[in-house]
Formats: structure tokens, sequence, C-alpha cells
């Protein structure tokens, strides 16, 4: 996702490279320091998932520091920034392998990657889901570890740390109701929709990085309060946008397969709205093909023209602008730091109306 540099805002390209130069010195540190020689194998794998990101967490959490304070973000909330990232890669890395998914942003998977590396071996497949397993878990760990290379104040790492804890346990409980609600055939839920939207999603990619931020540069309560009511709202726009990509996107656009979501069974408000308005004959058909493995073309054809003649990708169109709206006007009037207004404004723009 990109924005466009306006006078007085954050340049987000400029974030994204330090961003990235956090992220490059603390890699070469990790593999220049290590006895191990797999280690080299390890960070250029994560190096690979890493690259192409959009870095919209990292963006928001610099943004968050400037909607509070007009100077430039100093190079500790750029490592708190970079923290995001990596967790980020390891909550991508188990992701994959949970939802069986060959590749990732039009490359393959980290599990796929580590397979092909051990392709002379009759377990090459299942070698490379458990190294991927064992990569995400050092993601994870260096993303703790990357957050103490700078010196933090005892009183922000006390601000800091239960945010840090509330986005990662809402993360992973996120990926729990996804994983649960998948490749079901359950009365349609939109509820459990909305909740998966919101945990996986709006919280872990809009709400908390905005806040860790924000907190960093003391924010008040009513500052805080803005960003969620911003924030909220978005990430569901984004992430409903996402599925609508998942099903009727540009593969050469997304990265993506337009058959991924469909065989996993996923289980989105597209698809629960869909369920929701079919006549009988449409929703025995949806039921028989959604999260079927197999699934091929013709059989995504047959769901996608369902889709839309039931006014489902319609719905969640609207959806999309609405949240887009409603995330637009809890900036009006507030007291955020110019240059960080516009470019939460133009955030909003582009994460509603992306084709990637």
């Amino acid at each position: 996702m990109t924005a466009t540099t306006t006078p007085g805002a954050l340049d987000p390209a400029d974030v994204r490279t330090r961003v990235d130069d956090v992220l490059g010195r603390f890699l070469d540190e990790q593999e220049h320091t290590s006895s191990l020689p797999e280690m080299a194998l390890f960070t250029e794998v994560l190096r690979r998932m890493l690259d192409g990101g959009k870095r919209i967490r990292p963006l928001l959490c610099v943004t968050g520091w400037q909607a509070v304070r007009e100077q430039a973000p100093p190079e500790t909330v750029m490592h708190v920034a970079a923290s995001l990232e990596l967790f980020h890669a390891f909550a991508l890395i188990h992701d994959d392998i949970m939802d069986r998914s060959a590749t990732r942003r039009g490359q393959p998977s980290a599990h796929r990657v580590l397979a092909a590396r051990h392709a002379h071996r009759p377990d090459a497949d299942l070698l490379g889901v458990n190294a991927a397993i064992l990569l995400g878990d050092l993601a994870f760990g260096w993303s703790y570890e990357l957050l103490h290379e700078p010196i933090l104040p005892a009183q922000q790492m006390l601000v800091v740390w239960p945010l840090l804890n509330a986005l990662r346990a809402e993360t992973l409980i996120g990926q729990y109701l996804d994983l649960r609600a998948s490749r079901t055939h359950q009365h349609p839920d939109p509820d459990t929709a909305w909740r998966i939207v919101r945990y996986k999603t709006a919280k872990y990619t809009f709400e908390r990085p905005l806040q860790l931020g924000a907190v960093l540069a003391g924010a008040t309560p009513h500052q805080l309060r803005t960003l969620s009511a911003y924030a909220l709202p978005l990430g569901e726009a984004f992430q409903l946008r996402d599925d609508l990509l998942g099903v009727f996107g540009d593969p050469a656009r997304t990265g993506k397969s337009t058959l991924d979501d469909l065989r996993e069974g996923k289980h989105t408000m597209l698809c629960a709205l869909a369920l929701e308005r079919a006549d009988g004959e449409q929703a025995k058909t949806l039921r028989a093909l959604i999260g079927d493995p197999d699934l091929d073309t013709d059989g995504a054809d047959r769901i996608r023209t369902i889709l839309v003649a039931t006014g489902a990708r319609d719905a969640v169109e609207e959806a999309v602008k609405e949240r887009a709206q409603r995330a637009l006007r809890a900036l009006d009037g507030t007291l955020l730091q110019p240059g960080a207004d516009i470019l939460l404004r133009q955030i909003a723009t582009t994460a509603s109306s992306r084709d990637s």
C-alpha cells in the first residue's frame, strides 16, 4: 500500500527506508554473531519473507508518534516499528503453513522454500514445514529482542509492554477463530466473521500499531480514543477489501491465487452474506464448493457467480466504503498534528480502494 507525499505530512517512503535499515542491520548482526552455520539459511529465508511487504504496521506506528508530536521520530520508535514487522513475518510464516499456501506475495512461501532446499530428501515437504515453524518461532523471539536494542525509558516500557502483549494475544486468538471457522458448512455466522476481521486485522494491523507510536510520544487518553475510532473501522474496511481481492482480484497484482481462500473455506463476510442470502440451490452449491481443497477454476467461477447474484459482493463493497468514511469522520475536529492527519486520511483512501 502506498501513499503520496503531501507537504507537512510524513514521507512513507522515508519511514519504510528507516525501518528496512533497522531490520537489515539487525539480521546482519544475528547472522554474523552466530556460531551456527545454519543461521545463514534462516536469515536468508526471513529476508525473503520481509522483502516486498507494505510495512503498513511500522508506518502506522510512526504515524501514531507524529500524531502526538511534531518532531521527527527518534530511533527508538523505528525499533518498535521494525519489531512489528518481525512479528508479522512470524504470523505470515505460520499462517501459510496452516492455510497450506504455496505462495506469498507472488513468491514461494517459507515452508516451500525450505522444502526446496532439501529436495533430495524423501521427507522434504515435512522438513520444510517443520523448519518454517522454527523460523517463525525465531522471528517471534527476535521481535522481542529488537525492542531491547534501544534503551527505552522505564516509563515508556510500562505503557508499551501491555499494548504489545495485547496485540500478540489478539492476533493469535483471531487466527484461532479463523481456523475454527474455516472448512465448516455450518449456518453462516456474520458475527464470527466480524470478530475475525476485528482481531486478525483491525486491531493487529491498525489500532495497536497506531497506539504504540502514540504512547511512545506521550499521547493523552483522548488522542488514543481518536486513533482507535479511526483505526478499527478502517481495519475492517482493509480486511473486507482483502477478502474481495482474494476472490475477485488479479493474481498478477495481489501475488495471491484467487482459489486459496475458497479452497480453505475462509469464513469471510463475503461468503457469510452469500450463504445468508442464497436460495436453496445456491446454498447447496456454495456448501459443496467452498472449502473443497481440490476446487478448480470452473468451481471458483460458479462461486463468484453466486456471490454476485446474491448481492454479497455489492454489500461488502458498500461496507468497505461506509467504514472508510467512518474512519475519516473520526479525524474531523481532532487535535492530532496536521502532518499525521494528512497521512492518516491518505492511508484511509488507499487502504479501502487498493487492488493489491
